[in-house]
């Protein structure tokens, strides 16, 4: 498992080796046809920033070789913000005061057809709360045949499970999962995770593994930026993704990097990302791993978001509502986060037509499954 790996990384000396990297560093890190984790975290440090037009250039150059010009579409579906954990900067913190709601399989198939109205999406990402009672794997997969007839793609964001509990549920339609570590500082990580089942950090870590020996076809990173210092957190989070695709070779893996946004916890940040910071971020990551799949979500800005399409960004969403039944049932309520980017998918679609690239609603099929 990831969790006995980690230990062997330092963060104190993570950071420390960081900082300390060079422009020559960085210049070698670029002119690298394989580059390796030395090499990123030349491309994530400040040494770097210098080489942001460098770096952009490449990055686009090896996104056109393996994806060509397409952004892949898909759209969140909140089905519960019911949670049993305390996480201090999540909108859904069991202390905080909001109307609780477990959507019913009829409600759940009305959003559904709310989301088909809105543009011809196929990939749909099924998220909850973490409450193992109320949104357990039995619920989860009752979602999931309720929306398969909708969509041929789904994945889920939800509570770690136990690796048979993925593997029943790839055999009810699911495709893919996405899971937040939210920061690989095993030190600081109760810190803003003091109760509940998320507070187990090994339990979450060494989620990923049981994905990949459940055979799940697509398994989705990230960590939460506004916690820990990112360049840090990026870096364990790219060792990784190393790990994961050496030993799980058959799977696809994709990497989103949330800034932190406003929501009913009131929490502010310790750490801000300028836009250029997250384009570094993005740069580096596309270099280092030239198949991974680069997602941004709506937490982001509409002009960056569309300057980012053509330079390493692989798939977004679009026309997101961040709570549960925010499409039919409970429009406008009950949100886990402020989304930044509130454009229809339509527009959205045009400002990438605008580019030159083609949004892809489709690229799964359940013939595959």
């Amino acid at each position: 498992m990831f969790s006995e790996e980690l230990k062997q990384y330092d963060w104190t000396q993570t950071t420390s080796e960081i900082m300390s990297k060079t422009a020559s560093d960085v210049e070698a890190a670029l002119g690298r046809k394989h580059p390796d984790i030395n090499d990123f975290m030349a491309l994530v440090s400040p040494a770097a920033a210098p080489y942001l037009e460098e770096m952009a250039c490449l990055s686009r150059q090896l996104t056109l070789r393996r994806f060509g010009k397409t952004i892949s579409m898909y759209i969140p579906l909140y089905i519960t913000n019911a949670c049993t954990n305390s996480c201090v900067y999540c909108g859904f913190n069991r202390h905080n005061l909001i109307p609780r709601v477990v959507l019913t399989p009829q409600q759940i198939e009305a959003e559904c057809k709310a989301i088909r109205e809105l543009g011809p999406f196929e990939n749909l990402l099924i998220v909850t709360g973490e409450h193992p009672k109320l949104a357990g794997t039995d619920y989860l997969e009752q979602a999931l045949r309720i929306c398969r007839p909708y969509f041929n793609n789904l994945t889920i964001e939800v509570m770690p499970l136990p690796s048979e509990d993925y593997l029943r549920l790839t055999r009810s339609g699911l495709n893919g999962v996405v899971c937040f570590q939210e920061t690989y500082n095993r030190d600081r990580y109760k810190v803003y995770h003091p109760a509940g089942m998320k507070s187990n950090f090994e339990w979450r870590l060494n989620g990923y593994d049981r994905m990949g020996q459940a055979g799940v076809h697509k398994i989705g990173m990230g960590v939460l930026i506004g916690l820990e210092d990112w360049r840090t957190d990026v870096t364990m989070m790219a060792r990784h993704l190393k790990y994961l695709r050496k030993r799980y070779w058959q799977t696809r893996f994709s990497v989103n990097f949330p800034r932190m946004r406003p929501s009913e916890s009131g929490f502010q940040p310790n750490v801000v990302m300028t836009d250029r910071e997250l384009a570094q971020l993005t740069f580096a990551f596309r270099i280092f791993d030239n198949d991974v799949d680069i997602s941004y979500s709506t937490r982001e800005a509409p002009a960056l978001r569309d300057n980012m399409l053509s330079l390493g960004v692989t798939s977004m969403s679009a026309g997101s509502k961040t709570d549960p039944g925010g499409y039919h049932t409970y429009p406008q309520a009950l949100e886990q986060f402020a989304v930044s980017d509130e454009r229809s998918p339509r527009d959205v679609e045009s400002a990438i037509r605008s580019h030159g690239y083609e949004a892809v609603w489709k690229d799964w099929d359940k013939v595959f499954d």
